[in-house]
């Protein structure tokens, strides 16, 4: 690869568009600027505006004449689904394609990929962030994107189908990855990284970061490595294979994130060891409750969850049963038991038995276990189950204990801003969470 490849980013999907071109910009040989309201029109967009006449096309792309040119789109969802989900005006530099998809108008930006970077940066990280914690996360956010880019190119090349699921009447296995995203190579909220365009400010350290790791990935048996990340691991990270595709990648394996690893010989597999792993607080690198750290990491919505290493969350009878006929779309009756089937190395559940006096079902993976118990996502899947105040074999109340914030696959973003804070290198960072990887400069 000899230079930077332009990236496409899903921004924001729906009947109507409004947005202002700030400078101008060309579809064609016509110019435009202002302010424009995109609307679905059959199976085409139709563009309007008060300063041109209106068009109608399959889809419209404008090029910026001018590197300093930018575009707002209005009431663009951030954190889709969950608790703080909210809209925002976000302003982009590069091309704005717009395209008709299902009767709705999809906005996707073409960006160069440092420039989409600089803006992931200051959207996954805060401006205080340290220096070591920017690069670490600037070179697993430009390997896992080049990643994804060159195993859709595989997938279409082969035509194969991507499977995403299993379903019997007695199990419904579920990971969410690729499949939600064949128009554009990643979209631009959490389901893919944080992207808010130049909305947020590019700090001086987010752009040094960029720039002192340009062209930078992780490699392992000479491909570019998925690399993955997730808020807080809980104190042991998870195989790649038990969240999504079952393909194990060696560089995305357990790991105790701690320096004091070689001290801690527990198999969360085991349902004992698990119970005893979330109940207590063990050493590790994201246990830790420093503001000073945790603002790094945490943008001002995030900064509302406070425990997190580990939580809990409680139910009624009547609260559960209901969330879980809403999620599911099935009638469960009332909960009779949620018993754990299979645990990852993360003591993450992969596998859960929901018992209810009318159905029973096992549902998996841990995304689909986190979206099925919560009203938006509990922060993890590595909980354990109290059943309480339990009256003719029914349980009246579910407490659920907690471990850790996300997937726990790859990096722990509040432990390696820890060990920012620690003296550790970005080197050292990115060997501690993707062991047996190469740092190589592919442009």
């Amino acid at each position: 690869m000899n230079s930077q490849p332009e990236i496409h980013v899903g921004i924001m999907i729906d009947p109507v568009i409004s947005f202002t071109l700030q400078g101008d910009y060309e579809i064609g040989k016509t110019l435009l600027w202002g302010s424009f309201q995109a609307f679905a029109f059959g199976d085409k967009i139709k563009l309007v505006s008060k300063e041109f006449d209106t068009l109608v096309s399959k889809e419209f792309i404008f090029h910026s004449t001018l590197a300093g040119n930018s575009f707002t789109l209005k009431e663009v969802t951030i954190g889709v689904d969950f608790h703080w989900e909210q809209k925002e005006e976000q302003t982009f530099r590069g091309s704005l394609k717009l395209i008709n998809e299902n009767g709705k108008v999809q906005a996707i930006n073409i960006v160069p990929l440092e420039e989409y970077l600089r803006s992931v940066i200051s959207s996954e990280m805060s401006a205080s962030s340290s220096s070591e914690l920017l690069k670490a996360h600037a070179v697993i956010s430009r390997s896992w994107l080049l990643a994804q880019i060159e195993k859709s190119k595989k997938l279409n090349d082969t035509q194969n189908e991507y499977p995403s699921f299993k379903q019997n009447e007695d199990e419904l296995i579920r990971w969410y990855d690729r499949e939600d995203h064949e128009l554009f190579d990643v979209c631009a909220d959490d389901h893919c990284q944080r992207y808010h365009g130049i909305t947020k400010i590019i700090s001086e350290r987010a752009q040094e970061a960029i720039d002192e790791t340009f062209g930078k990935v992780l490699t392992a048996n000479n491909q570019i490595c998925d690399a993955r990340f997730s808020k807080c691991c809980g104190g042991i990270s998870e195989n790649f294979e038990k969240v999504w595709e079952p393909v194990r990648h060696s560089y995305l394996t357990k790991i105790v994130d701690s320096e004091y690893a070689n001290t801690t010989c527990v198999d969360l597999r085991q349902e004992d060891e698990a119970e005893e792993w979330i109940r207590n607080h063990p050493h590790a690198f994201c246990n830790t409750s420093d503001p000073n750290i945790l603002s790094q990491v945490l943008p001002d919505f995030d900064q509302k969850t406070t425990d997190f290493f580990r939580w809990k969350v409680s139910y009624s009878q009547n609260e559960l049963a209901c969330l879980i006929q809403k999620k599911t779309g099935s009638d469960f009756g009332q909960i009779i038991k949620l018993e754990p089937i299979e645990r990852g190395h993360s003591s993450r559940l992969i596998k859960v038995k929901i018992v209810g006096t009318k159905k029973t079902l096992t549902i998996g993976k841990e995304l689909e276990i986190r979206r099925t118990l919560s009203e938006s996502h509990l922060y993890s899947s590595a909980f354990v189950i109290d059943h309480l105040e339990v009256k003719d074999g029914i349980p009246q109340k579910f407490v659920l204990i907690g471990a850790g914030w996300g997937h726990g696959v790859g990096l722990c973003q509040i432990g390696a801003a820890v060990m920012g804070e620690k003296g550790y290198s970005y080197q050292s960072i990115l060997k501690h969470y993707f062991r047996g990887t190469e740092l190589k400069k592919i442009y």
